[in-house]
């Protein structure tokens, strides 16, 4: 291809997607730098990806291999969507002040306007458009700040959320898009993609609760215009990766988020505690 390609991955739960995802990748991706590399580090290996998982809450939902634990994911899943450490972000007006450029929560759910009083509750206008018009092309949420985070330290990676609803045996379906700028596909996509899934499902519920009537889930599709792998963890990727690709079965690399979420849940309390301490 001339330029960067465009790759697609899918699969029926997001465990399943990720890791095709990510052997697409590694497979058909180019090699580029970037702006965060020291002068030894290898070149990134890149792509546009089009990732779609056409069940959604599918078990199994988590795969063993993404950096991270069930705490973590449980206190992403929290931070994007109840907002538990919006209070960690700076005071545009102060600059002194070293907190967070932005939560997605944040920029979703109280989108705030120069000028203008009240922040946008994007996520609640996704619902009533949808619960008036399932089919309205216009259920959208924006996170990007032009007067921001054109030229901000750390500017928003997810750029926006799609939301329409198509009727299967007689049942309302909600799909759902999103669109990264950025995605490290590695350290960063599955957490991403699992927590934006628990945020389609809580638009499916609220929507349930404004038609009166039960709404499913439909398929998730996630696009990312640079979906990469940092030449610095290549290593790593390498050896934790594909090294269970390797040794494991597809079950073994993978859980059932069933079996997990009361532990997850459990953990509650300790992330909750652990927000409050930051940003003070």
């Amino acid at each position: 291809m001339n330029g960067i390609p465009v790759l697609t991955a899918d699969g029926d739960c997001i465990a399943q997607a990720w890791e095709n995802s990510l052997l697409e990748l590694l497979s058909h991706g180019c090699d580029v730098k970037t702006q965060y590399d020291k002068p030894d580090d290898p070149p990134s290996k890149d792509s546009t990806m089009i990732i779609t998982v056409t069940e959604p809450l599918g078990e199994p939902m988590i795969h063993r291999d993404f950096p991270g634990g069930l705490e973590d994911l449980q206190e992403y899943v929290m931070e994007v969507c109840e907002g538990i450490k919006d209070h960690c972000i700076r005071d545009p007006g102060n600059s002194d002040d070293t907190r967070w450029e932005y939560t997605y929560h944040q920029r979703l759910f109280a989108y705030a306007v120069p000028s203008i009083s009240t922040p946008f509750d994007q996520i609640e206008g996704i619902c009533r458009h949808l619960a008036k018009t399932g089919y309205t092309r216009r259920a959208q949420a924006v996170t990007w700040k032009v007067w921001e985070d054109s030229d901000c330290a750390d500017p928003a990676c997810l750029q926006s959320l799609w939301c329409r609803m198509i009727e299967q045996d007689g049942i309302p379906h909600l799909n759902m898009n999103v669109r990264f700028r950025s995605n490290d596909a590695y350290k960063a996509a599955f957490m991403n993609m699992f927590a934006l899934v628990q945020l389609q499902n809580l638009i499916a519920v609220r929507i349930s609760e404004l038609r009166g009537c039960e709404i499913r889930l439909g398929r998730y599709c996630h696009m990312a215009d640079s979906y990469h792998i940092y030449g610095s963890n290549m290593d790593e990727f390498h050896a934790r990766f594909l090294g269970a690709l390797q040794n494991r079965t597809f079950e073994g690399r993978t859980m059932r988020y069933r079996d997990v979420k009361e532990i997850m849940e459990e953990a509650r309390p300790a992330i909750l505690a652990k927000a409050e301490r930051m940003g003070m």
